[in-house]
């Protein structure tokens, strides 16, 4: 008997030094654990997320991350009692819907679970809703000209080719995310107007995008602007009356046209290959004038006249055309008249005149 008292009275002690260490040092535990809960839980879900740490009865603290899209989060909680009456931000109710505020803000929502008995245990889930990682383009454009390759969000490089006379250039980006922030070269609101370099240079455009979470990427633009044409050519020539010996082509300089004796003037025409070619010389056409044309008045029978028409491309590079226009020399040795006079008066041909008759 003496024994028996003894050993309880050794259990007595030691319980009461456990209940005092517990008391005074607590347990330290951020998620919240009991080593045991008044009114438990068996299951507890939030829609869509999960929880942090993973569900334990016994822990009543949690966290979810809920993605930038969710607006509202289902919390469903499923009380160990049957009995037990659970509610949800003070609604009685085992699911719920709880809308969340904007991204990057959090929600708290506290579950409480109660006995029949009067025992009571409040759970608490901390929501987050995660700001976006959206830092694509939905669209790029630049004006004039055309992307290569065609857009695509995952794309970050293209090239634009634009003529020599284009000096600058429009680049419109349209944000995937209306959050986030369009920076480099085209300002927030999407649309830049880019001044480019001289003829022939590249310039290349930056589209930074960066999303609400922070991350960034960045679209690259390389526009490069043509060189000065060097088409110094003529693609049509001609000579009226008249034709060219040998038949035009563009890469021969020297012609010769042969006219008849009665032929006074002829009417050259010459096109450029290039509008923007300058034509000076004998024929005359400024920059985006194609054709030029000209009336040549010719010297006497038997003579030759050169006719000069140079081309100079934009880029300076000249070339001329010469033609050679030969006026026949007459080959009429007959009379047109024939009179004889006598102590001033004109006598009488016989037979009478004519251009083919030479004995009178």
């Amino acid at each position: 008997m003496k024994r028996n008292l003894i050993f309880r009275g050794q259990w007595l002690v030691t319980t009461l030094i456990l209940a005092i260490s517990l008391g005074a040092y607590g347990c330290a535990d951020t998620a919240s654990v009991s080593e045991d809960v008044a009114a438990p839980l068996s299951n507890l879900t939030v829609t869509p997320g999960a929880l942090q740490p993973a569900f334990l009865a016994n822990t009543t603290n949690y966290a979810v991350n809920a993605p930038t899209s969710a607006t509202s989060v289902t919390v469903t909680a499923v009380p160990k009692d049957k009995t037990a009456i659970v509610t949800i931000d003070g609604f009685v109710t085992s699911q719920r819907s709880v809308t969340l505020g904007s991204p990057g803000s959090t929600t708290t929502i506290r579950i409480v679970v109660e006995t029949q008995t009067g025992l009571e245990t409040t759970y608490t889930v901390t929501v987050t809703r995660l700001l976006s990682s959206d830092n694509n383009l939905s669209a790029l454009t630049v004006t004039p000209s055309s992307l290569a390759p065609a857009f695509s969000s995952s794309t970050l490089d293209y090239t634009v080719n634009v003529a020599t006379t284009v000096t600058s250039v429009t680049v419109s980006a349209t944000k995937s995310d209306p959050n986030a922030v369009i920076s480099g070269d085209v300002p927030s609101q999407g649309q830049a107007t880019i001044q480019l370099d001289g003829p022939g240079t590249s310039k290349v455009i930056s589209v930074i995008v960066t999303a609400p979470n922070g991350d960034s990427k960045t679209y690259r633009i390389t526009v490069n602007r043509a060189a000065p044409s060097s088409n110094n050519n003529l693609s049509a020539l001609s000579v009226t009356p008249g034709s060219l010996d040998p038949t035009f082509a563009a890469n021969t300089l020297s012609y010769t046209v042969n006219v008849a004796t009665t032929v006074t003037s002829v009417d050259v025409s010459a096109t450029k290959a290039d509008a923007n070619a300058v034509m000076s010389g004998d024929l005359t056409a400024g920059t985006g004038i194609a054709t030029g044309q000209a009336t040549i008045p010719l010297d006497g029978p038997g003579t030759s006249k050169v006719v000069s028409i140079t081309v100079t491309a934009p880029s300076g590079a000249s070339k001329t055309y010469i033609i050679t226009l030969n006026r026949t020399a007459s080959s009429d040795d007959t009379l047109s008249a024939l009179t004889v006079t006598a102590n001033t008066v004109v006598q009488p041909l016989v037979p009478d005149f004519n251009a083919n008759i030479l004995p009178y």
